[in-house]
């Protein structure tokens, strides 16, 4: 599993900090996608938190909603969902993690 992965690969690494912010597609209401991103980005900080051992007062979680999307209007056209467009939505459907810090010498 990536973050699995993720986490293996900072055990060990010095950081300041984790953003974990979650996304959504357009499709839905903005108060609904703005809960759902959130809870996307709560469920990646618990695990990270969790199952990788992460320092939680390190890490925020972040819910972005639809306000920031991958997918460009004219690339995935319509607003009913319908499985072309779900489909072509997908990508804006994520979490993105940044780690911040300083590089040890």
């Amino acid at each position: 599993m990536a973050l699995d992965q993720f986490a293996h690969e900072l055990a060990g690494t010095h950081f300041d900090a984790i953003t974990v912010e979650g996304h959504t597609d357009r499709l839905g209401s903005q108060a609904y996608n703005q809960k759902l991103s959130m809870r996307r980005a709560e469920a990646v900080k618990s695990y990270l938190v969790s199952a990788g051992g992460v320092d939680a007062g390190r890490v925020s979680a972040v819910g972005k909603g639809e306000s920031q999307p991958v997918t460009k209007a004219e690339d995935c056209r319509g607003a009913k969902p319908n499985p072309k467009l779900i489909a072509c939505l997908q990508p804006d459907r994520r979490v993105d993690v940044e780690v911040s810090g300083t590089a040890a010498r």
